[in-house]
């Protein structure tokens, strides 16, 4: 779930739904998952590498682009060996246009991207969905660190490897903040940005320096847990299709990631290192930028979208009516229509621009007679 949180969540957080949410969460099974980093395809057609509770899903894009999900090895200089990082890849890269590069919120995965993803790439634009090191579907066996300066190098990375052209970088929740501090030290690799009800003002976690390690774990299990899972989903949506049958599927796609072996030991230490502060960094960011919020969001509220529109030098601002915390999700369709209308009008502004720059050029044809 793309919580804005960079911290561990309050035990308070589940007490009021228990009641209600007691027979839905007795309908849990065990949290076992493919440990495996391997290639190959496992049951239902799905990545052998993804949790075999993906079979149990029911939401058709999202069957769709977990089908889709690939790794591929990203070499960086805190890591010995290559690490299988997990993406969706587009299915013909382009020669011209800007890749757009679609991140995730805390502790999610690509699978945020299973509505939005199709319809841009329908568009015609070249999209990868792309897991944050640390979470989504990596193999991270090797158990390399989760810090923030550790996240940036593996983004960079795996852009330097795969992408090598600017990149149109999209941000939701605390994606957004990946996404300014990557932008920040690598502007080269970016040519314009698109915000998503963006976390990007609050302090990263607090000094865990001297708490026991069991505190963050402990912590860690209950972000983890079914019922925290269902409250979180409550409140990152305004409505959610398809009744509690489509409410519960939506909270398994969610938490699909957490299932791997490796995804207490990663979010613990993303946790002890201090989490996202681009505070000071927002306005270092030169790029023209897109902010899109949905009006309804119970997570951060909307009057950030104002503040974070007056603080960034060059940005648009689109909101969304009857639409929670997670617009990509809850409206595909006019989050499409949004980044489409900011790349086409960003993209006849350059070419107006060259034109006038090759104009002003020409050798002057008036001569003396």
């Amino acid at each position: 779930m793309p919580l804005l949180l960079a911290s561990s969540p309050s035990p308070a957080l589940r007490l009021p739904l228990r009641a209600r949410l007691k027979v839905l969460a007795s309908a849990e099974v065990g949290a076992s998952g493919r440990a495996g980093a391997g290639a190959g395809v496992g049951g239902g057609g799905f990545p052998a590498f993804l949790p075999r509770e993906v079979e149990r899903i029911r939401d058709g894009p999202a069957i769709h682009l977990a089908k889709r999900i690939e790794r591929v090895p990203v070499q960086t200089g805190f890591s010995k060996s290559p690490i299988p990082s997990s993406c969706v890849r587009p299915l013909k890269q382009q020669q011209s246009g800007d890749p757009v590069v679609l991140l995730h919120g805390f502790d999610s995965s690509c699978l945020e991207w299973r509505y939005t993803y199709p319809l841009l790439e329908d568009a015609g634009l070249e999209a990868w969905a792309v897991d944050v090191l640390g979470w989504g579907f990596s193999n991270l066996e090797t158990r390399p660190p989760g810090d923030v300066a550790s996240k940036r190098e593996h983004l960079y990375q795996f852009w330097r490897s795969y992408i090598r052209r600017p990149m149109v970088l999209v941000g939701p929740s605390l994606g957004a903040a990946v996404a300014i501090d990557f932008t920040v030290n690598y502007p080269e690799a970016v040519s314009k940005l698109i915000f998503l009800s963006a976390s990007v003002y609050a302090e990263g976690t607090r000094d865990m320096s001297r708490v026991p390690k069991f505190v963050p774990y402990a912590g860690v299990s209950l972000l983890k847990s079914l019922p925290l899972r269902l409250f979180a989903t409550l409140l990152a949506f305004h409505k959610i299709p398809g009744g509690p049958a489509g409410f519960f599927d939506w909270v398994q796609i969610g938490r699909l990631h957490c299932l791997l072996p490796w995804w207490e030991d990663a979010t613990v230490d993303f946790m002890l290192n201090g989490g996202y502060n681009v505070l000071n960094q927002i306005n270092q960011v030169k790029q023209k930028c897109l902010i899109i919020w949905g009006e309804e969001d119970g997570i951060i509220s909307n009057k950030q979208a104002y503040r974070l529109h007056q603080e960034l030098p060059d940005a648009v601002l689109r909101q969304i009516g009857q639409c929670g915390h997670i617009p990509h999700v809850e409206k595909p369709r006019e989050v499409t229509k949004h980044v489409l209308d900011f790349l086409r009008t960003e993209s006849e502004r350059a070419e107006k621009a060259e034109k006038a720059k090759q104009g002003s050029s020409l050798p002057s044809t008036v001569g003396t007679l």
